[in-house]
């Protein structure tokens, strides 16, 4: 082969989503669809209070584009996120109060958790791997013990105060310049 490995669909996608606020954008979506289906709800259910109108229909709409551009454009998720939770409060008004609660509370959700993303973050590590981590951990442990042994180790080389200590460095640049104590 020519070098590169190939992954599989699964690792793949974990990787891509990885590096997004993916479960912020699925919620401000999932919030502007059930929004956009309770304006749709029979009669008997629906309460019509604000405007019914063309607002109805917009906002939740806009919430749905609002988190896809979260998933597929992260660069740009502190202007998706305060567009999506000023669009997701707006619904309280015109779309059967905000898709009673439920659709409001999911776009506020997502659209603070994009908001707050930080796109610095190492992955987040499986339960697995931290399980296996720490089995080696215990395991590394129980083997011989590393207090028993009479010999220099490798952190203090020999020599008790010498320069590759920091006790010695420190005691060293103090009592040979003590010009940092005068002016």
């Amino acid at each position: 082969m020519s070098g590169i490995e190939h992954q599989g669909v699964g690792p793949a996608f974990r990787t891509w989503r990885a590096r997004r606020p993916f479960l912020a954008g699925v919620l401000l979506t999932l919030g502007g669809a059930e929004i956009l289906f309770t304006v749709k709800a029979s009669l008997k259910v629906v309460l019509h209070i604000g405007m019914q109108g063309l607002a109805g229909y917009l906002l939740p709409t806009l919430m749905v584009v609002c988190g896809l551009l979260i998933i597929f454009n992260p660069t740009q998720r502190l202007f998706y996120s305060i567009v999506g939770i000023m669009l997701t409060l707006g619904t309280w008004v015109t779309s059967n109060l905000g898709g009673f609660f439920v659709g409001l509370t999911l776009g506020a959700v997502g659209s603070c958790m994009a908001f707050g993303w930080l796109p610095d973050q190492e992955p987040r590590v499986s339960r697995r791997q931290r399980r296996k981590e720490k089995q080696k951990g215990k395991a590394a442990m129980a083997g011989p013990d590393a207090t028993e042994s009479t010999g220099p180790t490798a952190a203090d080389d020999g020599h008790e105060g010498g320069e590759g200590s920091l006790r010695g460095s420190m005691r060293s640049s103090t009592a040979e310049s003590p010009s940092h104590l005068t002016m």
